[in-house]
C-alpha cells in the first residue's frame, strides 16, 4: 500500500489572508491525498512571532481560516494538516489541525512548547496535554509540533499506542547547529519507533526549511534543500512491517520496567 503525502515548505509572512490563499492554492494544485504544512502558517513577522501579532490572528476552530481549508479539501476529498493559532476561551494553543473530506478529524495543541535558544513561547501560547493520534486508509498517524521532537517519550508513546506514523508540522529557526539536531532528531524519532516521520518546516528567513520524511529505517527518501518548494512522496507503508519484523524494539521494549524507574523520579 501506498499514501502519497505532499510536502509543502514556504515561508508564511505576517499577512494571514495572503497565508490562506497560499494553503488552499496548493491544496487545489495537489497531485497528493495528503497535504502537509509547517508550523506557524497563519503567519510569522518579519522579526519573529510575537504575543501581540498572535491576539491578533487566533481563531476559534469555527473560524474563516479552518472553514475555508474544510471547502478547499472537500471538493478534493482529500486531506490536510496544517497549523493555526487555536483560540479557546481565554487560552491560545500552538495547533495542529487534521482535516479529511470537509470535517475536523483531530487537533493537537503543542504540548511541549519553545522555551529555548532566547525564545518563550510559553508566554504566548498555553500548553496542550492531550495526544492526537487517527487512522488514515488503515494507517495510523500521531501529530505533533516542532520542539516536541526534542522530547522521545511522546513519540514512544505513540508507538506504543500504534502510530505508523508521525506528522511533525515545524518552524525550526535558523541557528547554529540547527541543521544538524534537525537531522538527527527527525530521523532518530522515526527509526527507534520503527515509523515513518513527516517533518515540514518553514524556511528563509527565519527557519532552515530542510523538509523532509525519514523511514522507519532511518533513512532519509526525500528531503528538501532551503528553498521554496512542494514535495511529493508515496509513502510505502509495507517498509513499516519490514522494519518491525527486522528490528523488533517497540515488542522487546519494557514499558513496565519504565514505569517503575520513573516513578522513582516523578
Amino acid at each position: 500500500m501506498y499514501l502519497p503525502v505532499r510536502l509543502h515548505q514556504y515561508t508564511f509572512h505576517s499577512n494571514k489572508l495572503e497565508n490562506l490563499n497560499k494553503i488552499t492554492s496548493l491544496i487545489e494544485d495537489s497531485d497528493a491525498y495528503v497535504d502537509i504544512f509547517p508550523e506557524y502558517c497563519m503567519g510569522v513577522p518579519e522579526g519573529g512571532l510575537t504575543r501581540d501579532y498572535v491576539i491578533e490572528n487566533a481563531e476559534s476552530i469555527e473560524g474563516n481560516f479552518v472553514n475555508k481549508i474544510l471547502e478547499c479539501v472537500e471538493k478534493r476529498s482529500s486531506i490536510a494538516i496544517f497549523t493555526m493559532y487555536l483560540r479557546e476561551g481565554d487560552n491560545i494553543y500552538n495547533a495542529a489541525v487534521l482535516v479529511d473530506k470537509g470535517k475536523v478529524k483531530s487537533i493537537y495543541k503543542k504540548i511541549h512548547l519553545f522555551d529555548a535558544y532566547g525564545y518563550l513561547e510559553s508566554s504566548i501560547f498555553s500548553s496542550g496535554n492531550q495526544v492526537s493520534m487517527i487512522s488514515l486508509n488503515g494507517i495510523k498517524v500521531g501529530l505533533a509540533v516542532c520542539f516536541d521532537l526534542r522530547f522521545p517519550e511522546l513519540f514512544r508513546y505513540m508507538a506504543y499506542k500504534g502510530v505508523d506514523a508521525f506528522v511533525v508540522p515545524s518552524g525550526w529557526y535558523k541557528g547554529k547547529f540547527k541543521l544538524e539536531q534537525w537531522k538527527t532528531l527527525t530521523t532518530c524519532r522515526a527509526h527507534e519507533n520503527v515509523s515513518f516521520l513527516i517533518a515540514v518546516n518553514q524556511t528563509e528567513p527565519l527557519f532552515i526549511g530542510h523538509s523532509l520524511v525519514a523511514s522507519p529505517f532511518g533513512d532519509v527518501p526525500k528531503e528538501c534543500a532551503s528553498e521554496e518548494r512542494s514535495l511529493t512522496i508515496k509513502l510505502d507503508c509495507s517498509l513499516i512491517k519490514k522494519a518491525r519484523e527486522t528490528i523488533p524494539v517497540i515488542k522487546l521494549s519494557k514499558p513496565s520496567l519504565y514505569k517503575k524507574l520513573y516513578s522513582k523520579i516523578i
